[in-house]
């Protein structure tokens, strides 16, 4: 009697230590977030494939930057190099924690920098697939989180949480991502729009370690299930702390970018 009684107070305990699904949820988006810390800077080489309904292509080249910025989110830097229609065309982020993001485009055609409202967050990035809040990283206060289940994606053990923002003017009520077990990083996005129907998956593969730490994909392929269209991201040459500062990352140099 005496063993049946411990037993029930061992399993009592662990129901009441049971975590929630919202707090095992958080609790993978903050590993992940952890396991991403401290790159300090980093820069890639990207292609961009944009596909119509009809499979027409047209494809980009572009370079990215980014500053790591301790107790905000992160600072970002794309600049277009071909083809000659959109060659100096420049987009700058900063996220934030808390706060709504600030986002400015440079223009050379136009020679003026456009600022992003937050009500225009949700529309598509430069023709892509990508939206402009897609292109912001994801800070862990700025959503809430729910697990979901383990599902393997292409043979790769996985977490599946819901993600839902909370902040303003999101073209998304909610997410369902596939969470790396291994690289705590996304292997796949389900993206449904304000009417809570399928809009969009992002895909991300080739992920390749870098600094014995910091995996990063190769590929990302973002497809439209009610437009049929497709963006595929290529990246390549993917450099770490080279000492860049907010210097690098100041409004004012935009039509500067090179």
């Amino acid at each position: 009697m005496k063993k049946l009684s411990i037993l029930i107070l061992i399993l009592s305990s662990a129901f009441a230590y049971a975590q929630t699904p919202e707090e095992k949820g958080l609790e993978i988006a903050i590993e992940a977030d952890k396991r991403d810390q401290g790159f300090a800077d980093s820069s890639s080489k990207m292609t961009m494939t944009l596909k119509n309904a009809n499979g027409d292509e047209s494809i980009r080249k572009m370079r990215s930057k980014t500053l790591e910025v301790q107790g905000d989110g992160d600072k970002g830097l794309t600049i277009f190099d071909q083809p000659a229609d959109v060659k100096g065309t420049a987009f700058l982020s900063f996220t934030h924690v808390l706060d709504a993001d600030d986002q400015w485009l440079y223009l050379p055609a136009l020679k003026r920098v456009k600022r992003i409202s937050s009500k225009n967050k949700s529309g598509p990035f430069m023709g892509s697939e990508f939206a402009f809040e897609d292109l912001s990283s994801r800070e862990v206060e700025k959503f809430s989180y729910l697990y979901l289940k383990d599902e393997a994606v292409d043979g790769e053990d996985a977490f599946v949480i819901e993600v839902r923002p909370n902040y303003k003017y999101s073209g998304y009520t909610r997410s369902v991502v596939w969470i790396s077990k291994e690289k705590y990083q996304p292997l796949k996005i389900d993206y449904y729009d304000r009417k809570k129907s399928l809009l969009k998956t992002m895909t991300v593969s080739g992920y390749q370690q870098y600094l014995g730490q910091y995996w990063r994909p190769d590929v990302m392929v973002m497809a439209n299930h009610q437009t049929k269209k497709e963006t595929r991201l290529d990246f390549a040459d993917y450099k770490f702390k080279m000492g860049l500062s907010e210097r690098d990352f100041n409004k004012s140099s935009l039509k500067r970018a090179r």
